[in-house]
């Protein structure tokens, strides 16, 4: 009987050390169970690199030929992907509830629609880029810089390139 007793004893003291707070305490001095460094959180070599370099922006995702501006052109060709992502079943034309599925904002449907049927084609929708683009160019050289995008109507001109 004091063997029963003890055993239980045993077991249960087993299982509270378990569960002790003190337990993870310990558990972080043996060398198999070492805490993170900084904070919690371990970082990868990608990681500690900057944060411009870590996640592309739109100038390093757009700009094809690496000059530090985007040109029309390639404002153009990002552009026709984006249409061609909104119009799923690649029809000549986007109409309202296709736009309204991939979440394409009312205001922006319109502004698009320059002739007012309902559907944007997709040179309706590289014109308004077109018009955008020219609007965020305030010292008219083709392109646009990183400042230049960053305005206001440089980002009016980025919601149709993304």
């Amino acid at each position: 009987m004091i063997r029963v007793l003890a055993l239980a004893l045993g077991t249960a003291l087993a299982g509270a050390t378990a569960t002790a707070p003190w337990s993870s305490a310990l558990a972080q001095n043996r060398p198999e169970a070492q805490a993170p460094a900084r904070g919690g959180t371990e970082l990868s070599p990608s990681e500690r690199r900057l944060p411009q370099e870590r996640r592309p922006g739109l100038m390093r995702a757009l700009d094809l030929d690496r000059n530090g501006a985007l040109s029309l052109a390639e404002a153009k060709s990002a552009a026709a992907k984006r249409y061609d992502d909104l119009n799923p079943d690649l029809d000549d034309a986007l109409d309202r509830e296709e736009a309204r599925r991939r979440s394409l904002a009312p205001a922006t449907f319109r502004a698009a629609d320059a002739d007012r049927n309902g559907a944007v084609s997709k040179a309706e929708w590289l014109a308004l880029v077109e018009r955008r683009f020219g609007a965020a160019d305030p010292d008219r050289d083709g392109s646009l810089s990183r400042a230049e995008l960053r305005s206001e109507k440089g980002k009016a001109a980025a919601r149709f390139l993304r």
